[in-house]
């Protein structure tokens, strides 16, 4: 197969925005296919001042006219209405230049995008591209459901990092939430939740690595009383974070509304338990009791249950720490991921 016709681009956040989509972007940077396809990232958004991202957008764009022509395939990943009108340029240059066009979408709530005021927008993008790929089964139905669309879609799960060495020595009494701590994604559920029997568990702690509402959290968790069993570790990243994950027993992700949070996949990389919310594509994987512990997104007492479960039944919680991890190096592994994806490439690009 030539190199000539394994050229892509790919249309994304900037790798050093916080989010799922850079994540995803950063793991598949590691994979061999990366360099295979001469994958070129451009760059349509990032963090900072409003004049910073209308910066980067307009740069991006203007360079993506000039650059597509050279490439043969176009690989956009969006999510909620900003991102997606966001992309949307991009878009309609690549079907201008005839180029094999591929949405990823990553959105966590169909309310706000597919089911939204904009979502002839949405249905004009997925009908035209070439396919589109989904984080998980539910998220095919609910487009086929709401968009009217399904020879297109291609269910592919997010990659898990991949994590050579886990060290059980190193292991401490800690329920790590990661994410960022905004209400969507029920940190002060957590808090809630561990307040309840913060008595029985004096020699575990709540650890948030994220950035948000930690000023609120701090607040909270004095207000009830067990600030000294809570610790805010801000954004974490390289090896702080691999720190963090390899010390911690059980990870917590309560949130309510999800698309497949890379957190859990973090978490699986490490071997951590997970306890978290039948939300957005995680019912899809995460089965209560068998690879995790699952409540109802709000549900303060079931979390307080969950997290209790856990800690006196350190059993329990080290068989599901082992199906996390299996899971890492099988269904969700980069290689598997990776492999998928070629597929899809290949069957556009006629190198099948």
């Amino acid at each position: 197969m030539e190199t000539k016709h394994k050229k892509i681009l790919m249309v994304a956040t900037s790798p050093t925005t916080r989010g799922g989509i850079s994540s995803v972007l950063k793991v598949y940077q590691q994979c061999d296919f990366w360099k295979d396809y001469s994958i070129k990232w451009v760059v349509t958004h990032t963090d900072g001042s409003l004049f910073k991202k209308m910066y980067y957008a307009l740069k991006s764009f203007f360079s993506f006219i000039f650059i597509a022509p050279r490439y043969n395939l176009v690989h956009i990943h969006l999510s909620e209405a900003p991102s997606m009108l966001r992309k949307l340029p991009f878009f309609l240059i690549s079907r201008l230049y005839h180029k094999k066009t591929v949405i990823h979408f990553h959105s966590f709530d169909p309310g706000t995008t597919i089911n939204s005021r904009f979502k002839p927008f949405y249905r004009f993008m997925f009908s035209k591209a070439d396919r589109v790929i989904v984080l998980s089964p539910s998220w095919k139905d609910r487009l086929k459901d709401s968009l009217g669309i399904s020879d297109t879609l291609v269910v592919l799960y997010n990659p898990c990092m991949d994590v050579e060495v886990i060290v059980p020595e190193a292991k401490q009494n800690i329920i790590l939430f990661a994410g960022a701590l905004t209400m969507r994604k029920g940190y002060a559920d957590l808090i809630r939740a561990f307040e309840r029997i913060a008595s029985q568990a004096a020699d575990w702690k709540l650890v948030f690595a994220g950035s948000g509402e930690i000023e609120e959290g701090k607040k909270l968790a004095e207000e009830l009383g067990i600030s000294n069993q809570v610790e805010f570790a801000g954004w974490v990243n390289g090896t702080d974070k691999a720190k963090l994950f390899a010390s911690a027993c059980i990870f917590c992700l309560p949130s309510y509304a999800e698309g497949f949070p890379m957190a859990v996949l973090d978490a699986y990389s490490y071997g951590i338990p997970v306890i978290t919310t039948p939300v957005g594509g995680i019912p899809d994987i995460i089965k209560d009791k068998v690879n995790g512990l699952l409540f109802t997104p709000g549900d303060i007492q079931s979390l307080s249950n969950c997290l209790l479960q856990l800690i006196t039944h350190p059993k329990e919680r080290n068989a599901l720490g082992q199906e996390s991890y299996r899971m890492a190096k099988t269904i969700f592994s980069p290689k598997e991921i990776e492999k998928q994806l070629c597929a899809l490439y290949d069957e556009l690009l006629f190198l099948k």
